[in-house]
Order: C-alpha cells, then sequence, then structure tokens
C-alpha cells in the first residue's frame, strides 16, 4: 500500500496583517504543496488565534458538504479561498478552522462557532467538525461561542480520519470514542500558547500512544492579541507515539509520508487495545 503523503504548514502571524492579506498568503502556502495528499492548517488562523475582541467582526459563512460556490461575498472569502487553493493544488486541505457565523444560534444562544473545514481535491466542502471543547473556563472562546456537540470522522486516503481541535486534546474520552467509531488518523489544528507547550507534546503523544493510531497536530506560530505568543511545535507522530517530524518556533512545513500498514502492525505487535474492558 502506497504511503500517504502529508504537509503540515505551520502559520506564524501577528496583529499588524490583515485577514484578507493572510488569507491569500496563506492559500499561496497550499498552492506550494501541490502533489502532497493531505495538506493541514493550525486553528483560528484568519481570525486570530486569542483574537476574540475581533472575533464578532471577522466570522464568516461555511457552507455544508458539496461544492463551495464562487459568490465573492466578504463572508465566504475563507472558504472560497481555500477550496480554490485545494482545487488547484489538487490536495485534500484541512483548512484549519475559523469562527462560523450561522443564521440560527445555538442552544446558548450564541450565532457564532469554532468550525474546520476539509476540502476535497476539487474542492468541495467534505467534512465539517465544531469543536466541542471551549477554552476559555468562564471569558473568552467559552463565553463567546457555542460548544459543537458531534463526533466527526472523514476518509482521509487509506486513513479514517477523527477531527478535533485544540483543548479537545485534554479529553482523553472524546479519543477513545473516535476510535470506536473507527478512526485510525487523528488531524488536530490548534492555537496552543507557549507558556503550555510542554503539555501540548505530551498530551499529543499520549493520544497516539493509548489510541495506537497516527497524529497530525497542526499548532500556530506568532504573538496574537498583542501578548499571546503561540508555541509552535507542531507534531506528526505514528502509531507508537514516535515522532516523524516536529516543527520549531516559527513559521515552518513539515512534509512527511504515513504508512497505514505500520498502525495494523504496531496493534499486532502491542495488541493493548484488545485488552480494553470499556
Amino acid at each position: 500500500m502506497a504511503e500517504f503523503t502529508v504537509s503540515v504548514i505551520q502559520v506564524s502571524y501577528g496583529d499588524e496583517e490583515a485577514m484578507a492579506d493572510r488569507i491569500e498568503r496563506v492559500a499561496g502556502l497550499v498552492r506550494a504543496e501541490a502533489g502532497r495528499d493531505l495538506v493541514v492548517l493550525p486553528e483560528l488562523w484568519p481570525v486570530g488565534g486569542f483574537d476574540v475582541a475581533h472575533w464578532e467582526e471577522r466570522a464568516q459563512e461555511i457552507p455544508g458538504p458539496g461544492p463551495v460556490e464562487a459568490t465573492g461575498l466578504p463572508e465566504r472569502r475563507w472558504v472560497e479561498a481555500m477550496s480554490a487553493a485545494a482545487r488547484e493544488a489538487g490536495v485534500t486541505l484541512h483548512a484549519g478552522s475559523t469562527v462560523e457565523r450561522t443564521a440560527e444560534p445555538g442552544p446558548e444562544g450564541k450565532d457564532l462557532w469554532n468550525t474546520s473545514v476539509v476540502l476535497a481535491p476539487t474542492g468541495d466542502v467534505q467534512a465539517v467538525y465544531r469543536k466541542i471543547h471551549r477554552f476559555g473556563f468562564d471569558s473568552g472562546e467559552a463565553r463567546t461561542i457555542e460548544a459543537g456537540s458531534e463526533l466527526v470522522t472523514t476518509p482521509l486516503g487509506p486513513f479514517t480520519a477523527h477531527l478535533t481541535t485544540c483543548f479537545d486534546l485534554r479529553f482523553p474520552e472524546l479519543f477513545r470514542s473516535g476510535l470506536d467509531a473507527g478512526a485510525d488518523l487523528l488531524v488536530l489544528p490548534a492555537a496552543w500558547p507557549l507558556p503550555r507547550v510542554e503539555h501540548w507534546r505530551t498530551l499529543l503523544r499520549a493520544r497516539a500512544i493509548e489510541n495506537q493510531y497516527p497524529l497530525i497536530g497542526c499548532n500556530t506560530a506568532g504573538t496574537h492579541a498583542k501578548r499571546h505568543e503561540m508555541g509552535g511545535g507542531s507534531l506528526v507522530l505514528d502509531a507508537n507515539g514516535d515522532v516523524l517530524a516536529e516543527a520549531g518556533p516559527d513559521q515552518e512545513v513539515l512534509r512527511v509520508s504515513l504508512d497505514p500498514e505500520h498502525t495494523a502492525r504496531q496493534r499486532e505487535k502491542f495488541p493493548v487495545l484488545a485488552s480494553r474492558r470499556w
């Protein structure tokens, strides 16, 4: 079975870069990865990972699965630009996440969500995931946006990928649910800050080791909202938790190949999952 080629784009940005300029720049980074099977971007990179004060004005509409119509409307700029980049590069694109605005509010009365999108090489929306666990406790994301409620998996080449986002990483029961839904790959975009970057690395390895699947963790670099320094350190791990590629603190592109047969061999050699009791 052929290996599955992945590019992880650890985007760096600061407050001085306009949202429209950043979208155009990152679309160029995606197009530069033409020929890869999968390209992955971080969480909330279009709107600013901690720039909560501007999320309302920067929120975008996101269409459901299917073709992305080129409307040219400002409120659709992100998804239309990412759709075009995926199509032009001929790649499956996990476009990271942005703040989505919906016509109808959620259970808490809010109409904003932290939503990630997977786009097929045709540019069509393949899958949409709304972040379940919101960071901030009683402030920030937790106060501003709605919580998603649906576990999402989607086929990516020879794998079935479980889609999660950033703070989700701290809740291992979510990943067991993805495993039970048939996932054998985890893709997790993030805006994880520098002060807790060791938690990031430790938890990513734990999720890969305990679930025995490869894991793609794409973090952000730069400083957002004037004072939030991002941790970088994007990671690609195999089903044994071994590091296949790791980024430094700045903008960087990781290029790796994943072997789907390695997961089967790892699970056969060390069949820990067969010993589960619940």
